[in-house]
C-alpha cells in the first residue's frame, strides 16, 4: 500500500434542523459516566448472570433513562447505548447545549465528546518458533488455544473463509458455559455463521447511524466484514491450522493463527464509511460481559484526547475496567511512526503492541535488454517466457495519443490511469513504464487502475517507477493479476530511463520514431528467507509515552512489546471495499500495528491455556520479560527511521521489551503482578494531577499513592526526569513450580549508576521476592538513555526488564 495517501475528504452537507430547542446546532455523540452502583462485571459469581446481573443491568438502564428525561428536553436527544457492565454510563446523540446540561446534572461524573475510531491497518508462527516450541508441547497446531475465547472489536468477519470453518469431525469440545453466545443475523451473515469456531458475533452501529456514516451498499448492518481488516486480525490470532493461501491461482503456502484452536467472538464496531468511539466502547462492554479471555483492539482513537489526561480518556477507562474484569487487552500502538511521542496506547493496563518485519521477502526484478537487473517488488508472475523473452519497452508519456480529447494531467500522461489516453498500437504487447506522480501523491490514482489499463490495452507487463521529482516511495507487494513490478527507488528509475533514452529514436520535436529498448519481468511470488529481522517498521508508532496533548512524558514505557506486523498473510474479505486491488481475494498481505496486535492476542491465549489461573498482569509480564532484543544475526534490534532504506538502533521506545518469544513466555520463571488498586495508585501518583480528577473519571477516591508512577510493579522501568537518586522496587513471583536461585545483573543507562539489592536470591514455588533498584545520576544527558536489568535463574529462566531513563540533574 502506498504510504502517500490522502486522509481527508471534502464533503458538502446541508443540514436542516427543525428543532425549537437547538436551532442551528448540529448534534454529536457524547459519552457519559454516571455515579452509582458498581458495574456488574465485579459480582463474584458470573454464572448467576441471568438472576442477578440482568436485574442490575436493567436497573442501571432505567436510571440512565430517568436522568436523561429529567435533564434534557424532550426530542432534543437520542440515547444510543447503556453501558452497564464494566462502567456505569451511556452514550447520547444530542447538541452541545444539551451536553452542557448533562455535565452539570447531579450524579454525572464525566462527559466526553466522541472522537471517532479507526482501524490501525502465514509465515509468522514459524518465525516466532511456534511449531517447534509451544505447539509441540501442547499437542500440535490442532490443539493450541483450546478452551480460550478471543474477542475482536473490529470491522467484522468473513464467516465463509476456511480460516474460520468448523468441521464436526474435529470434535470441538463445548466451551465453558459461562461464555454468552449470541449470533446476530443479517445480510451476508446467516445464523449458521456461528459454527463452533466463531462462537458469537454481534454488530454495533448506533453511533455510525447517528453520525450518518451508513452507506447501505458497503456499510453492512451485520457482523459481516466488508473491509477485510477484521477477518485478517481474527485469523492472525486464531485462524484454523494449515489453511492453503491461494491468490490469483498461485499457492503461497499455508496459514495458521497463533492459537488455531481458540474460539472467536466477533464485535463489529467499525464500518467502511467511518467509526465512532461509542460503538467501539459498547462492543468492549459487551465483550467483557460475554466473558472473553482476550480482547484484541486493532482499532481505536487515532489521536490523544484534547482536554484530559491520556490515561483518563473514555477509551482508556473502558480498557482499565475490562482489565479489572480479568480480560487481557492487546492494543495497537498506532501507525504514526517513526517520530517520537506518536503512540496512541497510554495506560499500563493494556499491552501496547508495536510492529516489525520478518526475515521473509518477495523479491522481483526487471531485466533490461543490456542484461542489467533492477530489483523491485510485486506479487506477480513473470512476463511470457518466464522472463527470458524480452519485449518492447515503452514510457507511457511517449505513447500518449497526440490528438486525444483529454486533459494533459499526470494521471493521463504518466500514471496509466486512463486507457483512452494511450495509443493501443504502441503499448499492446509491450512492457510499459508508468510513473509515480501527483495523482499517487494525493491518492486519486491507484495501482488497481494501472492493472485495468494494462489488461484493456494488452500490455505484456507494467513497470511502476519512482519519480525523481518526488523521490523514493514505499509500497506493499500487492498481488498483481498480470505481470508487473514496482521500482521504489528514484536512483533505480534513473538507470531504467537512461537505458530507455539510449535505445529510443526521436525526431527533432522529441517524438519517438522507434523503440529499441527491451525488457522482461521476472517471477515475483517466490519468498526468500534471509532478511535481517526483526526490524521495527517505519509506520509503527513510538514512545516516549505521554500524559497530555502537549506530549509531556510520563514514567511508563510504551510500546510494551513487539510483534510481526509487516507484510502478514491472513484472511480477507472478497468485498474489500477499501482496498480495490484486493477485491475478490480471500487472503491479503498487509501491514500495520493492526496486524501485530493479534499476534500478541494469540500468544496470550497460549499462555492462558497453559496457565488458566493467571491474571492479565501475569500474562503481560510473561510476554515482556521473555522478549528478545536481538535479531536473527545476534545483533541488537534495529528500526526503520525517517530516512528511507536506512536503519537506526532501536530503543525500548520503538520495540518495548522486545520481540515476543512464545516458547519462553509460557514458562517465564518469574512474573510481576499488579491489580486495579495498583493502577489507581499509579494514577494518583501522576505529577500535577488533582485527585478529584481521578475520582471523577474512575469513580473511586485516591486512598493510596505511589511515591512516583515508576513504582508501579510492571516489567519495565521508565523515569522521564531523574534528579539525583531514586529508589524503586520490583516484586517478583515464582511461577515455575520449583525452587530456583537468581543472580541479578544490570546494564546501566548512560549517565546513571544502578545498584540492585539483593544481588542474588533463592525463591520457592509461589514465593515472592522484592528487588530494590537504586538509581544515581552520574552525568546529565540531553536525551533518554537505555539499559536493562537481567535476572538469570539456575533453571535457565532469564527475566529481563528494560530501563529508559532521562538523567536531568546530579541532585
Amino acid at each position: 500500500m502506498l504510504t502517500m495517501m490522502v486522509s481527508s475528504r471534502f464533503q458538502l452537507v446541508f443540514l436542516f434542523l427543525f428543532c425549537t430547542v437547538c436551532v442551528g446546532e448540529e448534534r454529536d455523540i457524547y459519552l457519559v459516566l454516571v455515579e452509582g452502583d458498581p458495574p456488574v462485571a465485579f459480582f463474584q459469581d458470573r454464572m448467576s448472570y441471568n438472576e442477578v446481573l440482568k436485574a442490575h443491568a436493567k436497573h442501571l438502564e432505567a436510571s440512565h433513562d430517568q436522568l436523561l428525561q429529567s435533564t434534557l428536553e424532550e426530542g432534543a436527544y437520542n440515547k444510543l447505548y447503556t453501558f452497564s457492565h464494566i462502567v456505569n454510563g451511556f452514550s447520547v446523540h444530542t447538541t452541545p447545549t444539551q451536553a452542557n446540561k448533562l455535565k452539570n446534572a447531579p450524579g454525572v461524573r464525566l462527559v466526553e465528546k466522541d472522537r471517532g475510531a479507526k482501524m490501525m491497518t502465514t509465515y509468522t508462527p514459524k518465525f516466532l518458533g511456534l511449531p517447534e516450541g509451544v505447539w509441540t508441547t501442547e499437542g500440535g497446531g490442532s490443539n493450541v488455544g483450546e478452551g480460550i475465547v478471543i474477542g475482536f472489536v473490529d470491522s467484522g468477519i468473513n464467516p465463509f473463509h476456511p480460516s474460520f470453518a468448523y468441521d464436526p469431525r474435529d470434535r470441538y469440545p463445548s466451551n465453558r458455559t459461562r461464555f454468552l453466545r449470541v449470533c446476530d443475523e443479517g445480510p451476508h451473515f446467516p445464523k449458521s455463521s456461528c459454527n463452533g469456531k466463531i462462537v458469537s458475533a454481534r454488530f454495533f452501529a448506533a453511533g455510525a447511524q447517528a453520525r450518518g456514516f451508513i452507506n447501505a451498499s458497503i456499510d453492512i448492518l451485520s457482523p459481516f466484514d466488508a473491509v477485510g481488516h477484521g477477518s485478517h486480525v481474527a485469523s492472525t490470532a486464531a485462524g484454523n491450522h494449515g489453511v492453503p493461501v491461494v491468490v490469483n491461482g498461485f499457492y503461497y503456502g499455508r496459514a495458521s493463527g497463533m492459537a488455531p484452536r481458540a474460539r472467536i467472538a466477533v464485535y463489529k464496531a467499525i464500518y467502511p464509511s467511518g467509526g465512532t468511539a461509542t460503538d467501539v466502547l459498547a462492543a468492549i462492554d459487551q465483550a467483557t460481559k460475554d466473558g472473553v479471555d482476550i480482547l484484541t483492539l486493532s482499532i481505536g482513537p487515532d489521536e490523544p484526547p484534547q482536554n484530559r489526561l491520556t490515561v483518563l480518556s473514555m477509551f482508556d477507562i473502558f480498557m482499565l475496567f475490562a482489565r479489572k474484569a480479568g480480560v487481557v487487552v492487546a492494543q495497537a500502538v498506532g501507525n504514526h511512526g517513526p517520530g517520537p511521542y506518536t503512540t496512541v496506547s497510554y495506560g499500563p493496563w493494556a499491552v501496547g503492541v508495536a510492529a516489525c518485519d520478518t526475515d521473509r521477502a518477495y523479491p522481483s526484478s526487471l531485466v533490461l535488454g543490456n542484461g542489467m537487473r533492477i530489483g523491485g517488488i510485486g506479487l506477480s508472475g513473470p512476463s511470457f517466457g518466464e522472463g527470458l523473452l524480452q519485449y518492447k519497452l515503452v514510457l507511457a508519456k511517449d505513447a500518449i495519443l497526440a490528438h486525444g480529447d483529454f486533459p494533459r494531467t499526470p494521471d493521463f500522461i504518466d500514471e496509466c490511469q486512463h486507457p483512452e489516453a494511450l495509443d493501443p498500437v504502441i503499448v499492446q504487447g509491450s512492457v510499459v513504464i508508468c510513473t509515480f506522480s501527483a495523482g499517487f501523491l494525493n491518492g486519486s490514482s491507484n495501482l488497481k487502475t494501472i492493472i485495468n489499463t494494462a489488461r484493456i490495452l494488452g500490455f505484456m507487463g507494467f513497470v511502476f517507477v519512482a519519480n525523481p521529482t518526488y523521490g523514493d516511495f514505499i509500497a506493499e507487494p500487492y498481488p498483481f493479476s498480470i505481470p508487473g513490478i514496482m521500482i521504489l527507488k528514484a536512483s533505480d528509475t534513473q538507470i531504467i530511463l537512461d537505458y530507455y533514452e539510449k535505445q529510443t529514436e526521436r525526431n527533432d520535436k522529441g517524438v519517438v520514431m522507434a523503440y529499441h529498448g527491451r525488457a522482461a519481468i521476472r517471477e515475483g511470488r517466490i519468498a526468500t528467507y534471509n532478511e535481517k529481522s526483526p526490524v521495527v517498521s517505519r509506520f509503527s508508532s513510538r514512545g516516549p509515552n505521554f500524559i497530555d496533548v502537549k506530549r509531556n512524558p510520563t514514567d511508563l514505557l510504551k510500546p510494551d512489546i513487539l510483534a510481526p506486523g509487516h507484510q502478514i498473510w491472513a484472511a480477507w474479505s472478497p468485498m474489500s471495499v477499501q482496498d480495490p486491488i484486493l477485491k475478490g481475494s480471500n487472503f491479503g498481505l498487509v501491514s500495520g500495528t493492526s496486524m501485530a496486535t493479534p499476534h500478541i492476542a494469540g500468544v496470550a491465549a497460549l499462555i492462558k491455556q497453559r496457565n488458566p489461573s493467571w491474571s492479565p498482569s501475569m500474562i503481560a509480564s510473561a510476554l515482556a520479560t521473555t522478549a528478545t532484543t536481538h535479531d536473527n544475526h545476534g545483533e541488537p534490534l534495529m528500526a526503520q527511521g525517517s530516512e528511507l532504506y536506512r536503519l537506526i538502533r532501536s530503543t525500548p521506545f520503538d520495540h518495548g521489551a522486545g520481540l515476543v518469544n512464545p516458547s519462553q513466555a509460557i514458562d517465564p520463571g518469574l512474573v510481576l503482578t499488579s491489580g486495579f488498586e495498583d493502577y489507581m495508585s499509579f494514577l494518583c501518583s501522576l505529577p500535577n494531577t488533582d485527585p478529584e480528577i481521578i475520582k471523577t473519571a474512575i469513580g473511586e477516591p485516591c486512598t493510596n499513592s505511589f511515591h512516583a508512577p515508576s513504582d508501579l510493579n510492571i516489567p519495565s522501568l521508565t523515569i522521564s526526569a531523574l534528579a539525583g537518586s531514586q529508589l524503586v522496587r520490583r516484586s517478583f513471583k515464582n511461577v515455575a513450580g520449583k525452587v530456583e536461585t537468581y543472580v541479578c545483573a544490570v546494564v546501566p543507562p548512560n549517565g546513571v549508576a544502578v545498584e540492585l539489592h539483593p544481588p542474588w536470591f533463592t525463591i520457592g514455588p509461589d514465593g515472592t521476592q522484592d528487588v530494590e533498584v537504586k538509581l544515581n545520576v552520574t552525568q546529565v544527558q540531553d536525551t533518554f538513555s537505555y539499559g536493562e536489568i537481567v535476572l538469570t535463574g539456575s533453571l535457565k529462566h532469564i527475566v529481563r526488564i528494560p530501563l529508559s531513563i532521562l538523567p536531568v540533574s546530579l541532585s
